[in-house]
């Protein structure tokens, strides 16, 4: 039985003439923590788009959990299984946390035809035992959304993906806007899904933060895969030679 959980074979994006991914072939083995980095517009947010089905891709194919998929949008590829923190963070403004851990995936007391019932304790609960899991904290988890600093509202967010999260899950900048505190508490928990097996697709500008946390590191220069590179194997340098050109693209990049 095959070990990887996502493979993209000649993955491309086209807006009209411009080519913002090309021939992107990619891996990701089971429980593996993967770094995706490149300048701005190298297309590391396009390559997760097309895997989401944020956007659908211009030519090539996916492959996920063994076999090949076309997501029909980011609600599909979630029921599949891949669970995304964005840069954008979806999150409901006027809705307290246990609702915005639960948007799309509420639990009922019971459904009948056009009458529900939420089972708000319920969620609540779960919603508690997730930020405990986590390690977040939230002071008053009842408070809307809104009322809430920008780091709080990311780590509503990531801990809202690390509780639901089941075969893959990606992270967007996850800790670009956020302090220090706040960002040793999101490292944590990519630490926590490590441990727990999950595989992860990690987008970063933080070499720092890149070396600490993943497997191997993918390169992204001018919208085409240059390097694939295990930590043990490489440095800050080698990674932003790549990163700027000084290098061209190494053999076997998808591995």
């Amino acid at each position: 039985m095959s070990d990887i959980i996502l493979e993209t074979r000649g993955l491309t994006k086209r807006y009209g003439g411009v080519h913002a991914l090309e021939d992107a072939n990619f891996i990701l083995r089971k429980g593996e923590h993967v770094a995706v980095v490149g300048d701005n517009g190298a297309g590391k947010s396009t390559f997760v788009r097309q895997v989401t089905a944020v956007e659908q891709k211009s030519a090539g194919q996916i492959f996920f959990d063994g076999r090949e998929v076309n997501f029909a949008g980011p609600l599909e590829a979630r029921e599949g299984g891949i669970e995304t923190v964005f840069q954008t963070l979806a999150l409901a403004d006027d809705l307290d946390v246990p609702s915005n851990l639960f948007l799309g995936r509420e639990l009922f007391k019971f459904k009948f035809g056009p009458f529900s019932w939420l089972d708000k304790k319920a969620m609540r609960d779960r919603t508690l035992e997730a930020l405990k899991t986590t390690a977040v904290k939230i002071p008053n988890v009842d408070n809307p959304i809104r009322n809430m600093s920008g780091g709080q509202r990311q780590c509503v967010s990531i801990a809202r993906t690390a509780a639901f999260a089941s075969k893959l899950v990606i992270m967007d900048e996850p800790t670009a806007a956020l302090g220090v505190q706040e960002t040793a508490q999101v490292e944590n928990i990519i630490r926590g899904l490590k441990e727990r097996g999950i595989p992860m697709i990690l987008i970063s500008h933080n070499l720092r933060q890149v070396f600490d946390l993943v497997d191997r590191i993918v390169v992204f220069r001018r919208g085409r895969i240059v390097a694939s590179l295990r930590k043990e194997e490489t440095d800050g340098n080698d990674v932003v030679a790549y990163i700027t050109g000084i290098k061209g693209p190494a053999d076997n990049v998808a591995a």
